[in-house]
């Protein structure tokens, strides 16, 4: 009975000609052999026109698109970022004018600040938590609560008043701190602070009242910017898993409650696996009504001086 079964079925399998066939990938999408001796332009013409190579182009072409129209960009990161070694090449966007505004949170903000003081950054979290001396530094944890402090009484917001206090005390290697070079191109620079989550907060100089007014000073002026996403605007979130992600969706709600319509951008997020809210809400929610979002996974090394180049490059 089953052996008749299975002739019965077998009798009334189609087929259809492979013309008929709806192909999702055509050799018109594949990718060139490099030479030796081409040019990066050349490199990244030569990816498959497939999957994330094809949202890659995508993030670099909306970038440029938006620059080209005047609109921000707008660059939020996670500290990991800074300990990659990566901030050369964000100053260097920040200077060619492809990146128009810097929002990072607290634990960014302390690596960027040791790296212009000393030029030097992260520690052996596992020893120092052992010992007691985790976040202990003191010069750390005196000089951030001291920059917010004074940066507080003229009405600054977090990321110029550290910014500021590394130009005028002329630290070392300010040239390559992201808040100092912020200040100096007077671009928007935020730091969104979770008191209890960094190192300076654990500190005798910390003021709860100093970091919640300087943070709150920063989230308006992000809200600011983010209100002029509309139209065009792009906004990447890199290594931050919560904060960042957070903050910006609160501030787009505060715009567009606001009366501004904030719709039509591009949003990113590019980190080393996918996050919860970074994918939800950076690349899903807030252009659900009008816009793209794209999700590149890649270590931040590879893929940041990666995406600067091929950014350069269309510029």
């Amino acid at each position: 009975m089953v052996r008749k079964t299975q002739r019965v079925l077998s009798q009334r399998i189609r087929t259809i000609p492979i013309a008929a066939k709806k192909h999702k990938v055509t050799l018109s999408m594949f990718g060139d052999a490099s030479h030796k001796g081409e040019s990066f332009q050349k490199f990244i013409d030569s990816l498959p026109d497939i999957l994330a190579a094809q949202q890659f182009r995508a993030c670099v072409e909306a970038i440029v698109r938006a620059r080209r129209r005047l609109k921000p960009v707008l660059f939020c990161l996670g500290g990991h970022v800074i300990k990659c070694g990566l901030s050369r090449v964000i100053i260097d966007l920040m200077q060619r004018g492809a990146v128009t505004g810097i929002a990072m949170n607290g634990a960014a903000s302390v690596h960027d600040f040791e790296i212009a003081l000393i030029g030097k950054t992260s520690e052996d979290v596992q020893e120092g938590l052992r010992n007691g001396t985790f976040g202990m530094a003191e010069e750390t944890g005196s000089m951030v609560n001291e920059a917010l402090a004074i940066g507080n009484a003229s009405g600054l917001g977090a990321g110029w008043a550290i910014g500021r206090y590394i130009l005028e005390r002329k630290l070392p290697h300010r040239n390559v701190s992201l808040l100092a070079q912020s200040v100096r191109l007077r671009i928007p620079a935020t730091v969104h602070i979770a008191i209890g989550t960094d190192t300076i907060h654990l500190h005798p100089h910390a003021d709860g009242a100093v970091l919640g007014q300087t943070t709150m000073n920063d989230f308006k002026m992000f809200t600011d910017v983010v209100a002029c996403l509309g139209g065009g605007g792009v906004v990447l979130n890199v290594g931050s898993a919560v904060i960042m992600p957070e903050v910006f969706l609160k501030a787009l709600t505060v715009a567009r409650n606001s009366g501004r319509r904030v719709a039509d951008f591009t949003a990113i997020t590019l980190d080393m696996m996918t996050q919860y809210r970074a994918l939800e809400n950076v690349v899903r929610r807030p252009v659900a009504t009008g816009g793209k979002g794209y999700y590149l996974i890649g270590h931040h090394e590879i893929m940041v001086p990666l995406l600067a180049r091929a950014i350069i490059e269309k510029l």
